[in-house]
């Protein structure tokens, strides 16, 4: 199976383990003894996403231990007269490219060049939707599935009051109750987890929505807001909402587990 099949797969696999652990997990007696053997599927499953996902060549990497294997050596001499023997080492360190092989970078910008002419529209996606799969952290898994039904959720930086009102330095950025709707095991890196999945593309930062008042008001009693207040002497407060982009729908869609 080529790279190409494996990063087409590879999110599949994650709806496959979902599903099993699912239908098996209600079968078993007992909710402890289901959820443990739910949590056993799980595992399994992940590992086998994780090991195709590794099936996913890395152009840079793959061109970078071909440069190195082809002009790293390291070589040991020994020379002796039957009684005692010297060992002189000789080591090369340095990555001298040849003249018929290019520097790892060009050569993973070629192989990056070439797969783009041999790949379809669905190979294309499915390889940055497998890139993507790689970087999210099982928190911002949670973070998206709670987004994914296009629900908006408040947003909320906090910033220093300047002397005309406004809004000078940022102390915090991103922080939503989205993360406790999701369930997230780490609610203090909530605005660290949005800011990440917005930087990939997954999600919207939005403006300000009145429907979501009750919101803003529960936002303001949670840990982490109340710690960047009292940073600032006079903080100001910047809501928006955040909602799933039009990237993270197509990528939720592709590697749903309960689809």
């Amino acid at each position: 199976m080529n790279s190409e099949d494996l990063a087409r797969r590879a999110g599949k696999v994650a709806g496959w383990a979902a599903r099993t652990g699912y239908t098996l997990g209600r079968r078993l007696p007992g909710a402890g003894t289901a959820e443990r053997s739910l949590r056993s599927l799980e595992r399994i499953a992940f590992s086998e996403l994780r090991r195709r996902l590794e099936g996913v060549d890395d152009p840079y990497l793959a061109a970078l231990a071909d440069a190195s294997s082809a002009t790293a050596a390291s070589k040991t001499r020994f020379s002796g007269n039957g009684q005692a023997a010297a060992a002189t080492t000789t080591t090369t360190t340095a990555v001298v490219p040849d003249g018929d092989r290019p520097e790892p970078l060009r050569a993973a910008m070629a192989e990056l060049l070439s797969r783009s002419v041999g790949f379809d529209r669905e190979q294309a996606r499915d390889y940055l939707y497998a890139l993507i799969l790689r970087q999210l952290t099982p928190d911002e898994a949670r973070i998206l599935s709670a987004l994914s039904d296009g629900t908006p959720f408040p947003l909320l930086d906090i910033a220093e009051r300047t002397s005309l009102g406004g809004a000078g330095r940022v102390v915090l950025r991103n922080a939503s109750t989205v993360g406790k709707a999701a369930g997230v095991r780490l609610p203090d890196h909530v605005p660290a987890y949005l800011t990440r999945v917005i930087a990939l593309g997954l999600a919207d930062a939005d403006e300000e929505s009145p429907a979501l008042d009750t919101q803003y008001e529960i936002l303001l009693t949670d840990e982490v807001v109340r710690a960047a207040e009292e940073q600032v002497r006079r903080p100001k407060y910047v809501r928006g909402t955040v909602r799933i982009s039009r990237l993270g729908a197509g990528f939720w869609q592709a590697c749903d587990p309960t689809r």
